[in-house]
């Protein structure tokens, strides 16, 4: 095994998270390198992005298998080519079979645009608008075969302003994605994590890395 995890990034669309990945992990003490990036979808917009930054990049078409798992097992083939030893998934539009998750257990992280265990699934911007909410944010977490239920690695909140969109919520979390999946990959990476009865432990989450951002009052005082 390397002194560098060798890094599967998996993208369905531009790799938004990808990019940062990429950018912590130019550091040479960063634990983990990104060795591939990997999409569902051979016209995903963050393959071309790799590529440009020096990246193996791969597409496996799920379109064209007949179900999950022979997808999958084209997906491990590609794996297992490249010695890949952990995996990221950054916007990665597909669900993973429980047998998947659980070959990679311990070895493959998710990041999720709420703070968990609120919101999984998909619309978290909009739910949390709808409920009302005044703190939102973003996780990322192990991969479990239940969707959005690995146990977490680090968390980062932001305010929920009384003028938000879905648009304007949703940058203000992506923002604080950035901050926490490499700092998560790195902490994960370095041997520094274990997980207890589907808690992480074993390393603290410094509060400088937190990101609870309030905003300047606007009344009339200041």
């Amino acid at each position: 095994m390397s002194m560098r995890r060798r890094t599967a990034i998996f993208i369905s669309g531009r790799g938004s998270n990808m990019t940062s990945l990429i950018e912590a992990a130019r550091v040479p003490e960063f634990p983990a390198e990104i060795a591939l990036v990997l999409s569902n979808r051979p016209d995903a917009p963050g393959l071309a992005t790799a590529k440009a930054r020096g990246i193996a990049s791969a597409a496996v078409d799920h379109k064209i298998y007949a179900g999950r798992e022979a997808f999958e097992a084209s997906l491990q083939q590609v794996l297992e080519i490249n010695r890949i030893e952990f995996i990221c998934l950054a916007g990665f539009m597909r669900l993973l079979t429980p047998a998947f998750t659980t070959h990679w257990a311990g070895r493959m992280l998710n990041i999720h645009p709420a703070l968990l265990p609120s919101y999984k699934g998909l619309h978290t911007h909009e739910r949390a608008l709808a409920d009302g909410v005044k703190i939102h944010g973003c996780t990322v977490h192990f991969v479990v075969p239940e969707m959005d239920a690995g146990p977490i690695i680090a968390q980062a909140a932001v305010p929920v302003l009384d003028t938000d969109t879905p648009e304007t919520l949703g940058a203000r979390v992506l923002a604080q994605e950035h901050v926490i999946y490499p700092r998560a990959l790195e902490l994960a990476a370095s041997g520094r994590l274990r997980i207890e009865n589907n808690r992480v432990v074993g390393a603290c989450w410094n509060v400088n890395h937190t990101a609870l951002v309030v905003p300047e009052r606007e009344d009339e005082d200041g």
